[in-house]
């Protein structure tokens, strides 16, 4: 049996595993990627990267309803989903592109192929003519990824029960769509249809929108929903539905009783699981943990010379959590020395809704189930001078430190583009920075980020503009 032999072999090229793939080639080793449908993964062809195309779409939908404000008129003003859908398959296809050019670069060896464990060191490809041959390493990174997961009373069918994939291709926008499931990728699509026109409807079994964020910041952004003309109902099951007449009759329990809602369509968004299938990791005995591949703090599992990086591996499913354990993980295989482990509380979260959702390290509510004594800053953007300047004053920033020792808990924030700015909350988190020393930070005015600074220095008491 002929096998050609590597060093590393990456199974998936999603933000996890091309970035493993580059970074092996980087340090010397002979490197192979397998992927059996597209590079870049779900993040590059389905995921962060054409929602945000569609959601740039949307908000610039917004700014022409509110530019009468400024003393804008519009007539005859057209769109048309199907030209702006063509915009983001056309991104996703420009970055993908280059992807390949980059692991080209790089000397990395692409197979096109699907790959299942035959031992613990090598692999079965088959490609998609039915073809097959076989690789060999003596290290082999997991990196898969994930799907998304399917309501048995809900299926999807991919014409009246959208994907995510569905979702991001509509021949026409529809009039009325009923989103199950609001953590970021429900709240994503409910936001971008909501502001293209269609009536949206926003359920989920949970007691608040977003579950894993901060109740003040779900709350926040509930309302905002609601003011835009959206339906949210929490603490909602869906029981069934039934099509009659090209109408979707949703047969809802609430927390008040039952009722039925008729949509165009339904979009089911209640969370993804780990692709698993036809890997062959049950022949080699991987450990699993809820249903994901079980890792060290280095993304070893409990095989030796087998690894698992990415969604595949567990929460948190953020491609740039990935993208950090492809790094780490590479260079602890190739000997480089003082590999830091990842502290996956440390992990910024971005969720482009309108207004936008950023957050890291512990809510509130965490904190103090923790049993940390904390200091609590909030601040508007409604004070800030650039927000107003702009005309996006909706939302606050909220810093948590640890009454102790000062340090940084937790930061959240809702609010036009705090997407961006998250990131300076990460690096503080990273640095161990402390209440008292992010308050002698100057931050430049006019900007959105002296709201930051602002929520840190009501922390201590000191704000300014409250």
């Amino acid at each position: 049996m002929l096998e050609q032999k590597f060093d590393l072999i990456v199974i998936g090229a999603g933000p996890g595993g091309y970035v493993a793939a580059i970074r092996a080639a980087q340090l010397g080793l002979k490197t192979a990627i397998v992927e059996e449908k597209h590079l870049g993964g779900i993040c590059l062809n389905w995921g962060c990267i054409p929602t945000k195309a569609l959601l740039n779409g949307a908000a610039l939908a917004q700014q022409f309803k509110q530019a009468s404000h400024l003393g804008f008129s519009f007539t005859g003003l057209h769109f048309d989903i199907q030209q702006l859908v063509q915009h983001s398959r056309q991104v996703s296809q420009q970055l993908v592109q280059g992807i390949g050019q980059l692991l080209k670069k790089n000397h990395v060896t692409v197979f096109s192929a699907r790959a299942e464990f035959i031992a613990k060191t090598k692999l079965e490809l088959t490609a998609a003519q039915g073809e097959k041959y076989y690789i060999a390493a003596p290290h082999i990174i997991v990196a898969t990824g994930a799907k998304a997961a399917n309501l048995a009373n809900v299926p999807i069918d991919g014409d009246a029960v959208w994907s995510y994939k569905e979702a991001l291709t509509p021949s026409q926008c529809p009039q009325s769509l009923l989103v199950i499931g609001s953590g970021a990728i429900g709240c994503e699509f409910a936001s971008l249809y909501q502001e293209l026109g269609c009536q949206v409807t926003l359920v989920d079994i949970a007691a608040q929108i977003l579950p894993h964020e901060d109740a003040e910041i779900a709350h926040y952004l509930q309302t905002q929903f609601q003011q835009q003309g959206m339906t949210v109902l929490t603490q909602t099951k869906v029981e069934k539905i039934e099509i009659e007449a090209g109408k979707i009759h949703c047969h809802l329990i609430t927390a008040t009783g039952k009722q039925v809602i008729c949509v165009e369509k339904v979009l089911s968004a209640i969370g993804i699981q780990p692709n698993l299938h036809n890997l062959g990791l049950e022949k080699l005995g991987i450990e699993l943990e809820n249903g994901f591949i079980k890792i060290d703090d280095y993304c070893k599992t409990n095989v030796a010379g087998v690894y698992a990086i990415g969604d595949v591996a567990g929460a948190p499913c953020l491609a740039h959590k990935a993208s950090h354990e492809a790094m780490l993980c590479v260079e602890k295989i190739a000997g480089i020395a003082n590999v830091q482990a990842l502290d996956r509380t440390h992990i910024p979260a971005c969720i482009f809704t309108h207004p936008q959702v950023a957050s890291i390290g512990l809510t509130e509510q965490k904190a103090r189930a923790a049993g940390f004594k904390i200091e609590v800053g909030k601040f508007s953007l409604q004070a800030n001078g650039k927000a107003l300047a702009i005309g996006q004053s909706h939302g606050f920033v909220k810093t948590i430190f640890d009454q102790h020792s000062g340090a940084l808990l937790g930061a959240h924030m809702i609010g036009h583009e705090v997407t961006e700015q998250i990131q300076g909350f990460a690096i503080a988190q990273y640095l161990e920075a402390t209440e008292e020393s992010l308050a002698q930070v100057v931050f430049p005015h006019p900007t959105l980020s002296e709201a930051m600074h602002e929520s840190i220095l009501a922390a201590l008491q000191r704000a300014i503009h409250i």
